[in-house]
């Protein structure tokens, strides 16, 4: 009993001291060396996939930008159109717009009126769809 529990620990001191020399030898630098470069390729990638996933959402942030700068030059040009426009009362009428689609609210004083402000924004370029809640109200 006494013999094997000598070999063993002899045997586990044995391993323990080729892993020491392994590890402060030359041996060990291309160990360590290596472990270096796994860690840095791991870096590497994390700082990539990170960089992409911050690129992600900086390219959705702009699109919203761009299409809430759309949607208000839109706006701009029907709100245009109706001010230039002799037959139609820009400053009694709403214009709202989501995506192509524009909304016009407020009150007109005849049917004319109404229709003439629905084909300005139906005419302006970029708009595919009008929505129609104005009201006619005789002053």
């Amino acid at each position: 009993m006494r013999l094997i529990r000598r070999l063993l620990v002899w045997t586990i001191v044995g391993v323990a001291g080729v892993a020491a020399y392994a590890y402060w030898s030359d041996n060990g630098a291309m160990l360590r060396a290596r472990a270096a470069a796994v860690a840095a390729d791991t870096a590497k990638r994390e700082a990539t996939e990170i960089a992409s996933k911050a690129a992600d959402k900086a390219s959705a942030a702009a699109g919203k930008l761009g299409d809430t700068v759309a949607e208000g030059a839109l706006t701009a040009k029907i709100k245009s159109k109706m001010a230039l426009d002799d037959h139609v009362k820009a400053r009694a009428i709403d214009v709202d717009t989501s995506g192509s689609v524009a909304t016009l609210r407020g009150v007109v004083a005849s049917a004319n009126e109404r229709t003439r402000a629905l084909q300005l924004a139906r005419d302006t370029e970029g708009v595919t769809r009008v929505i129609d809640k104005l009201e006619i109200r005789k002053p």
